[in-house]
């Protein structure tokens, strides 16, 4: 069996959302910045998706913007936001969890003469309004915490953040990569002034991005060229990507209600199983503040990378946590943010679902992992050394 559980790192693009793009390849191919009726044409389907992905997170279509990415996405909140309002204030707050494209912007700001404060976490990678209450100062500008974290899958009470921003006349960011189509999202109701997607986490292609920006919200241009989005986003837009973000996000936030108790159930079947089947393993991120698709867990005495290629030559598609970052030997900084071991974090994990798995995928998984997790402990020096260290405990010297 074949099954893939990497949907963090990307999702497939499927097939009511390829026939969506198709025609925008070879047929309707004008670009959507010319004024005859080719370029009218590919116009009224960027329109289109434009209306899509509004109406999905409750805002209004003149305030989306595509991207590339999310990534982009990320990189223009932060530095537009803090060049607009630098006379205002120089004053920047997130927490040190958050998406290297969030964190690596942050560092990039700070040395051009911006001050950040990242806020830490708890065990299960939560951060609390009083933490941001007391972390406000008349000089912060923005404000960004993620909707929902890429490798433990916590949700973050972001609601209750934004309000706290506002109430000190701060921007709110959030980075909703993992969270769009798997939760429920309104950008008015929840105080959101600039929300970041990607396409291809929810079945759209890779490329195609979107930052939302509420009406009013000042934002410095993050490139310089034409006059595309509104004159602030240069570059001749993706048409076909940008018609496939539309349709996916439309079909992912149709009945998120449905979907997210579907994958619910089999991220708690998967949960139940490895935590009763698999000794000396502990579950990462919180147990019920978490996105529905999400497993991270760490086995002990054993490296992920191991893991995981055994996983592969069984068929199974996994990750150690942030794609972004799987070329790096480093532990995962969200892990370490959360007070996991070096140790143990490099012994972790992410099963990470999509609506398209099921529960015969789950369980052939689990069942792979319980093999592959005796296999490589009947190897490791540091199992054996702790199995001789429980025989010895109790008896006389």
């Amino acid at each position: 069996m074949k099954v893939y559980m990497d949907n963090g790192a990307t999702t497939r693009v499927t097939e009511p959302v390829y026939a969506a793009m198709q025609p925008y390849f070879c047929e309707i191919f004008g670009n959507p910045s010319s004024v005859h009726g080719f370029g009218r044409e590919a116009r009224k389907a960027v329109e289109a998706a434009r209306a899509q992905v509004a109406k999905a997170i409750g805002a209004e279509p003149r305030e989306i913007y595509f991207t590339g990415c999310g990534t982009e996405s990320d990189n223009w909140a932060l530095r537009g936001a803090a060049y607009a309002n630098a006379k205002k204030g120089r004053h920047i707050i997130t927490t040190n969890i958050e998406h290297h494209a969030v964190l690596h912007t942050c560092r990039q700001l700070e040395k051009e003469g911006f001050e950040v404060t990242y806020l830490p976490v708890d065990s299960y990678g939560l951060v609390t309004p009083e933490q941001l209450e007391a972390a406000m100062r008349p000089d912060t500008v923005l404000v960004s915490v993620m909707y929902a974290n890429n490798e433990v899958g916590t949700i973050e009470p972001i609601p209750e953040l934004a309000a706290v921003a506002k109430r000190h006349g701060a921007l709110f960011h959030t980075d909703a990569v993992q969270a769009v189509g798997h939760v429920e999202i309104d950008v008015k109701a929840q105080n959101i002034d600039m929300l970041s997607l990607s396409g291809h986490k929810f079945h759209a292609p890779k490329g195609i991005g979107a930052l939302y920006v509420r009406h009013g919200v000042r934002l410095q241009r993050l490139m310089e060229g034409g006059a595309q989005e509104r004159g602030q986003r240069p570059g001749t837009e993706n048409l076909a990507g940008i018609v496939g973000l539309g349709k996916a996000i439309e079909l992912a936030t149709g009945d998120i209600p449905a979907r997210a108790a579907k994958m619910a159930a089999i991220r708690d079947h998967m949960i139940e199983r490895i935590m009763n089947e698999i000794p000396h393993v502990q579950l990462n991120g919180h147990p019920t503040r978490r996105m529905c698709g999400n497993v991270n867990v760490s086995f002990y005495f054993i490296e992920s990378e191991s893991v995981l290629l055994h996983l592969d030559l069984r068929g199974v598609a996994a990750s150690s946590g942030s794609a972004c970052t799987s070329g790096s030997l480093d532990p995962s900084h969200v892990l370490l943010a959360i007070g996991v071991s070096h140790e143990h974090a490099n012994g972790s994990i992410r099963l990470s679902l999509s609506d398209e798995n099921t529960m015969e995928e789950a369980d052939y998984v689990v069942d792979c992992l319980v093999e592959t997790v005796a296999k490589l402990r009947a190897m490791s020096p540091l199992y054996e050394d702790f199995l001789k260290g429980v025989e010895t405990v109790g008896t006389d010297d």
